[in-house]
């Protein structure tokens, strides 16, 4: 598998600052040799955010660019926790949370946008890990999307 880093660039995508805490909680929690659980990330990266329900105020793109969004904040406080993105062996579990319009129904395809991420970021394998993804009436600040995840580090 090629450098996380190196396939990051080749994306053009750089990684954002960790998100500020939201809350008494820890961002990353070790548990086990060689797991992490990541507490859920919004959406805002500097002030690029999204705001309301998908389905509403927003459309399924936007849903997408969100749960994208959501990925690369999990993966900043992850680099900030391992110092080596390249540590990760696998993503076993990823739980999204979708504010939906009452009548939204597409939850796995906003969250697809974040998968579709970590998919071509660290290949089928690592990147593609169970999923569930769950439509709510409202998150923290209005955001879009929050997702945590589960990984299993080399």
């Amino acid at each position: 598998m090629a450098n996380v880093y190196e396939v990051l660039k080749e994306m053009g995508v750089q990684l954002p600052e960790p998100p500020a805490k939201g809350g008494v909680y820890t961002p990353v929690m070790e548990f086990g040799d060689k797991f992490l659980y990541c507490s859920g990330c919004g959406c805002a990266i500097g002030d690029e955010n999204y705001l309301g329900k998908v389905g509403a105020d927003l459309t399924l793109d936007e849903g997408r660019a969100a749960a994208k969004n959501c990925m690369l904040n999990l993966l900043s406080i992850l680099d900030a926790k391992t110092g080596d993105l390249n540590k990760i062996k696998r993503f076993v579990k990823v739980l999204a949370f979708v504010n939906s319009a009452d009548d939204f129904v597409q939850q796995p395809q906003v969250v697809n946008g974040g998968s579709e991420f970590l998919r071509d970021l660290f290949g089928e394998e690592k990147g593609l890990p169970a999923r569930s993804a769950i439509g709510v009436n409202t998150l923290p600040g209005g955001i879009a999307c929050e997702i945590e995840c589960l990984v299993e580090l080399e």
